[in-house]
């Protein structure tokens, strides 16, 4: 009967109630910042915040409360994504070009490629390590706004990225034969 109390109990810990407009307020700047960086068009940013924030009340009750900021980071890369990939695949059907259909696919496994080296980098990490990393290598955020976004040190932030480079180091002497 014991055992049954503490999991419960445990549970209920691990079922954090996520307050939406408190997410909304607190990292509604660094969700938009995202999707204007990568979509570089402010109406469509504004649109991919909103599905961002939607995505997450709708699966609210599946969500826990840890690292919301990476949650949210992801969810918003995830809906800008696939603005650009409806975006670029009805300019493809527009357009009806051979031409066109090669560079897509073309483009498709080059980013197959560079997901795959990507998962393999941050399998083992963190995950506000692969946040941190797009804040500072893709976003161009320094290592002081990285570490105010992240909420690490600087001397946390430098240290993570020096770990990635080393690691993406070993991983392209390996994948070159060194």
């Amino acid at each position: 009967m014991k055992g049954q109390k503490k999991a419960i109990k445990a549970e209920k810990e691990d079922s954090v109630q996520i307050n939406i407009e408190e997410y909304y307020k607190k990292y509604g700047p660094m969700v938009l910042r995202r999707c204007l960086f990568l979509l570089k068009d402010e109406d469509m940013a504004m649109d991919a915040m909103q599905d961002t924030f939607i995505k997450v009340i709708n699966a609210q009750n599946k969500l826990k409360g840890d690292y919301p900021s990476s949650l949210l980071y992801k969810i918003a890369t995830n809906v800008c994504l696939n603005v650009l990939s409806s975006k670029k695949s009805k300019e493809i059907k527009t357009e009806n070009s051979v031409l066109a259909q090669i560079i897509w696919h073309d483009n498709n496994e080059k980013t197959f490629i560079a997901n795959d080296l990507l998962d393999r980098i941050f399998k083992t990490e963190k995950p506000s390590t692969r946040e941190i990393a797009v804040m500072h290598y893709v976003d161009g955020l320094t290592l002081e706004q990285t570490a105010k976004e992240s909420g690490l040190s600087v001397s946390g932030v430098r240290k993570r990225l020096r770990n990635l480079r080393i690691k993406a180091r070993e991983m392209e002497n390996v994948q070159n034969g060194f």
